[in-house]
Protein backbone atom coordinates (compact mmCIF):
# COMPACT_ATOMS: atom_id res chain seq x y z
CA UNK A 1 0.00 0.00 0.00
CA UNK A 2 1.38 3.41 -0.96
CA UNK A 3 1.39 6.37 1.37
CA UNK A 4 -0.31 9.43 -0.11
CA UNK A 5 1.25 12.80 0.47
CA UNK A 6 -1.01 15.42 1.97
CA UNK A 7 -2.45 17.83 -0.57
CA UNK A 8 -3.41 21.18 0.93
CA UNK A 9 -3.70 24.01 -1.60
CA UNK A 10 -4.61 27.28 0.18
CA UNK A 11 -6.10 30.57 -0.97
CA UNK A 12 -4.31 33.00 1.35
CA UNK A 13 -5.53 35.98 -0.64
CA UNK A 14 -9.16 35.22 0.26
CA UNK A 15 -8.62 35.67 3.99
CA UNK A 16 -7.03 39.07 3.33
CA UNK A 17 -9.64 40.29 0.84
CA UNK A 18 -12.78 38.96 2.57
CA UNK A 19 -14.30 38.68 6.02
CA UNK A 20 -15.25 35.01 6.49
CA UNK A 21 -18.81 34.52 7.76
CA UNK A 22 -19.44 30.77 7.41
CA UNK A 23 -17.49 27.74 6.13
CA UNK A 24 -18.61 24.63 4.23
CA UNK A 25 -16.80 21.58 2.84
CA UNK A 26 -17.93 20.61 -0.65
CA UNK A 27 -17.02 17.79 -2.97
CA UNK A 28 -15.96 18.54 -6.55
CA UNK A 29 -17.15 16.74 -9.66
CA UNK A 30 -13.90 15.95 -11.51
CA UNK A 31 -12.69 13.83 -14.40
CA UNK A 32 -9.84 11.31 -14.16
CA UNK A 33 -7.06 13.57 -15.39
CA UNK A 34 -8.18 16.43 -13.13
CA UNK A 35 -7.89 14.38 -9.94
CA UNK A 36 -4.49 13.07 -11.04
CA UNK A 37 -3.23 16.63 -11.51
CA UNK A 38 -4.60 17.65 -8.09
CA UNK A 39 -2.81 14.71 -6.48
CA UNK A 40 0.39 16.07 -8.05
CA UNK A 41 -0.35 19.52 -6.48
CA UNK A 42 -0.87 21.07 -9.91
CA UNK A 43 -3.84 23.33 -9.05
CA UNK A 44 -4.48 26.97 -8.08
CA UNK A 45 -7.55 28.55 -6.51
CA UNK A 46 -6.32 32.11 -5.92
CA UNK A 47 -8.41 33.85 -8.62
CA UNK A 48 -11.41 31.55 -8.36
CA UNK A 49 -14.90 32.17 -7.02
CA UNK A 50 -18.19 30.29 -6.79
CA UNK A 51 -21.51 31.10 -8.42
CA UNK A 52 -24.92 29.55 -8.95
CA UNK A 53 -26.35 28.66 -12.36
CA UNK A 54 -30.00 29.01 -13.37
CA UNK A 55 -30.82 25.51 -12.05
CA UNK A 56 -29.53 26.30 -8.55
CA UNK A 57 -26.29 24.30 -8.83
CA UNK A 58 -23.08 25.72 -7.40
CA UNK A 59 -20.02 25.92 -9.67
CA UNK A 60 -16.44 26.99 -9.05
CA UNK A 61 -15.25 29.35 -11.76
CA UNK A 62 -11.67 30.20 -12.75
CA UNK A 63 -10.07 27.34 -10.82
CA UNK A 64 -6.87 26.31 -12.60
CA UNK A 65 -5.94 22.63 -12.78
CA UNK A 66 -2.90 22.01 -14.94
CA UNK A 67 -3.28 19.45 -17.72
CA UNK A 68 -2.10 15.99 -16.75
CA UNK A 69 1.22 15.34 -18.47
CA UNK A 70 0.42 11.69 -19.32
CA UNK A 71 -3.16 12.34 -20.49
CA UNK A 72 -3.35 12.53 -24.26
CA UNK A 73 -6.58 13.37 -26.09
CA UNK A 74 -8.63 12.60 -22.95
CA UNK A 75 -7.10 15.56 -21.10
CA UNK A 76 -9.27 18.25 -19.50
CA UNK A 77 -9.48 22.01 -20.01
CA UNK A 78 -7.39 23.80 -17.35
CA UNK A 79 -9.92 26.54 -16.47
CA UNK A 80 -13.33 24.95 -16.99
CA UNK A 81 -16.21 25.33 -14.53
CA UNK A 82 -16.54 22.48 -12.05
CA UNK A 83 -19.68 21.58 -10.13
CA UNK A 84 -19.55 21.59 -6.33
CA UNK A 85 -21.42 18.90 -4.44
CA UNK A 86 -23.38 20.04 -1.38
CA UNK A 87 -26.65 19.08 0.30
CA UNK A 88 -29.81 20.77 -1.00
CA UNK A 89 -30.33 22.43 2.37
CA UNK A 90 -26.83 23.93 2.29
CA UNK A 91 -27.27 25.07 -1.32
CA UNK A 92 -30.58 26.79 -0.52
CA UNK A 93 -29.16 28.64 2.48
CA UNK A 94 -26.04 29.72 0.54
CA UNK A 95 -28.12 30.96 -2.40
CA UNK A 96 -30.41 32.90 -0.06
CA UNK A 97 -27.45 34.55 1.71
CA UNK A 98 -25.71 35.45 -1.55
CA UNK A 99 -28.80 36.96 -3.17
CA UNK A 100 -30.21 38.81 -0.18
CA UNK A 101 -27.18 40.22 1.60
CA UNK A 102 -24.73 40.76 -1.27
CA UNK A 103 -22.19 38.27 0.04
CA UNK A 104 -19.99 36.07 -2.10
CA UNK A 105 -18.67 32.50 -1.98
CA UNK A 106 -14.90 32.05 -2.15
CA UNK A 107 -12.77 28.91 -1.98
CA UNK A 108 -10.35 28.74 0.94
CA UNK A 109 -8.64 25.37 0.65
CA UNK A 110 -8.43 22.43 -1.75
CA UNK A 111 -7.50 19.12 -0.15
CA UNK A 112 -7.74 15.34 -0.50
CA UNK A 113 -9.63 13.63 2.34
CA UNK A 114 -8.81 10.27 3.96
CA UNK A 115 -10.87 8.34 1.41
CA UNK A 116 -9.00 9.92 -1.52
CA UNK A 117 -11.70 12.35 -2.67
CA UNK A 118 -10.93 15.95 -3.58
CA UNK A 119 -12.74 18.39 -1.30
CA UNK A 120 -12.99 22.15 -1.40
CA UNK A 121 -13.46 24.27 1.70
CA UNK A 122 -15.61 27.21 0.67
CA UNK A 123 -16.69 30.22 2.70
CA UNK A 124 -19.56 32.62 2.66
CA UNK A 125 -17.70 35.91 2.76
CA UNK A 126 -18.17 39.64 2.73
CA UNK A 127 -15.67 41.96 1.04
CA UNK A 128 -13.42 44.03 3.28
CA UNK A 129 -13.02 47.76 2.92
CA UNK A 130 -9.60 49.29 2.23
CA UNK A 131 -9.20 50.62 5.76
CA UNK A 132 -9.87 47.13 7.18
CA UNK A 133 -7.06 45.73 5.03
CA UNK A 134 -4.71 48.45 6.26
CA UNK A 135 -5.54 47.56 9.87
CA UNK A 136 -4.72 43.90 9.17
CA UNK A 137 -1.35 44.87 7.70
CA UNK A 138 -0.61 47.18 10.64
CA UNK A 139 -1.47 44.46 13.17
CA UNK A 140 0.71 41.95 11.34
CA UNK A 141 3.67 44.37 11.37
CA UNK A 142 3.18 45.09 15.08
CA UNK A 143 3.14 41.37 15.92
CA UNK A 144 6.29 40.81 13.89
CA UNK A 145 8.09 43.70 15.63
CA UNK A 146 6.97 42.48 19.06
CA UNK A 147 8.20 38.95 18.33
CA UNK A 148 11.56 40.38 17.15
CA UNK A 149 11.91 42.41 20.37
CA UNK A 150 11.03 39.41 22.54
CA UNK A 151 13.54 37.24 20.69
CA UNK A 152 16.37 39.78 21.11
CA UNK A 153 15.46 40.27 24.78
CA UNK A 154 15.54 36.51 25.54
CA UNK A 155 18.78 35.89 23.65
Amino acid sequence: MTVQKKINIQNKKARFEYEILDKFVAGIQLTGTEIKSIRNSQARITESFCEFNERGELFIVNMYIQEYMFGHHFNHKPKSERRLLLNKRELRSLKKDVEAKGNTIVPLRLFINDRGFAKLEIALAKGKQTHDKRNVLKDRDNKRDLARIKKSYNA
